[in-house]
């Protein structure tokens, strides 16, 4: 945790990962997130992995460092709250419906410098998930090595679309700054996933070329790496990606006569061509497995290490959670003080901001809001609602607190 944004006050109203991305990536940063949900939860709250009380560990991750404010928005009055939080602080972030009461020509009626960020499946508002929007890109059609389709398990366009989001907000609140002009940002993941597929080249590359890229399994596209088992029985995979590294891997595995017979036969030379040593796989790959199915994985792991080859063994994730380098002794994990700092009660690392800033110290991460933790603070700091009337408030359903 940072306290780069600890000037800033945010309205968040959102569910699953998306959106809540965004507002935890602001949190991180010293903003005052204030996630405002209905009583008792969103339809997140219980979204596994849970523990087995049903206190959902996915979502105490994503809202870590936000305030809770409960209310009851199946009814006017609860709307109506939620309405002038949004009104009160000038930036909201959502992946409700871009109509009725939470859109942007509601809320910004009386405070019409407010910036909206708003989630969205498809641009015409059409309702999408990270797992269909992937499926609409192409994606699982290249991964694996076929004939069916392989979803990957990572929700790759959620992230980077809660990161775009927080990244478009603060760009809007830029925009005010130099303007006094508020507005509603829209973000699709279906143009985050095809614009980002754009963005590296493949809908230019299948367009040139007529046709889709053919399935390559653990295959790296465009360059020398893949998969290889050692003598052990150890999975690693090995990427060249400088044509240093492709002079020092064919070093440190003896292979030097071997890739210049290769060369000598096809009339190439791989020393300075990434894509030559991926159309020649056929040949090179055979003579890699042999030498590297010769070695056990801690020779050629310490070996590739000397060289600096990119390498990683497959693993895991309870070997990663168990990893010193990459969780115990990571300085962006913490873990809280105790088992009843989580609305789960199980004590845990928990990831806080990924930058290292320079001369700034990273604060702990903080733990995730019990639902309805901050309404009657929110309340009266933001609206000005005395104890008597957020009693009333608590007692006629409308809030909910803790």
């Amino acid at each position: 945790m940072y306290k780069l944004l600890d000037t800033l006050s945010i309205i968040e109203a959102s569910s699953f990962v998306a959106s809540p991305t965004a507002g935890l990536y602001c949190a991180q940063m010293g903003a005052e997130v204030i996630r405002v949900d209905q009583i008792g939860g969103g339809p997140d709250f219980h979204r596994w992995p849970v523990t087995a009380g049903r206190d959902s560990l996915y979502w105490e991750n994503l809202n870590r460092a936000k305030k809770s404010v409960a209310l009851d928005l199946g009814k006017p009055e609860g709307r109506e709250l939620l309405q002038q939080l949004v009104r009160s602080t000038g930036q909201f972030i959502t992946n409700f419906p871009a109509s009725g009461f939470l859109s942007h020509d509601v809320l910004s009626q009386g405070r019409g410098d407010l910036v909206t960020v708003r989630v969205m499946g498809w641009a015409d508002g059409a309702p999408a998930l990270d797992y269909t929007v992937n499926n609409a890109v192409g994606y699982p059609m290249m991964t694996g090595t076929g004939p069916d389709p392989v979803n990957h398990v990572l929700p790759a366009w959620d992230l980077l679309t809660g990161a775009y989001a927080a990244f478009a907000l603060l760009a809007a609140i830029q925009r005010r700054t130099a303007t006094g002009e508020g507005g509603e940002v829209r973000i699709p993941l279906s143009d985050v996933a095809i614009g980002t597929a754009a963005n590296l080249g493949s809908i230019a590359e299948v367009l040139y070329n007529g046709a889709n890229r053919p399935r390559l399994g653990n295959t790296v596209y465009g360059l020398f790496g893949r998969d290889f088992l050692t003598a052990d029985g150890v999975r690693t995979m090995i990427v060249v990606v400088t044509h240093r590294q492709w002079a020092k891997l064919v070093a440190a595995l003896a292979l030097g006569e071997a890739v210049a017979a290769v060369e000598r036969a096809r009339g190439v030379s791989f020393a300075e061509d990434d894509g030559l040593r991926f159309d020649h796989r056929d040949a090179l790959f055979p003579l890699f497995e042999t030498a590297i199915a010769a070695r056990r994985h801690d020779e050629l792991a310490a070996t590739l290490d000397s060289a600096g080859i990119v390498h990683s063994a497959y693993r895991t994730m309870l070997d990663a959670a168990r990893d010193p380098a990459l969780v115990t002794n990571n300085p962006i994990f913490a873990c809280e003080g105790g088992a009843a700092a989580n609305p789960s009660g199980f004590a845990y690392p928990a990831a806080g901001a990924f930058a290292t800033i320079p001369q700034l110290d990273r604060e702990p991460p903080r733990p995730a809001p019990r639902n309805g933790q901050h309404s009657e603070e929110v309340l009266t700091a933001r609206l000005g609602l005395s104890s008597g009337e957020i009693a009333r408030l608590i007692d006629a359903g409308i809030v909910g607190a803790v």
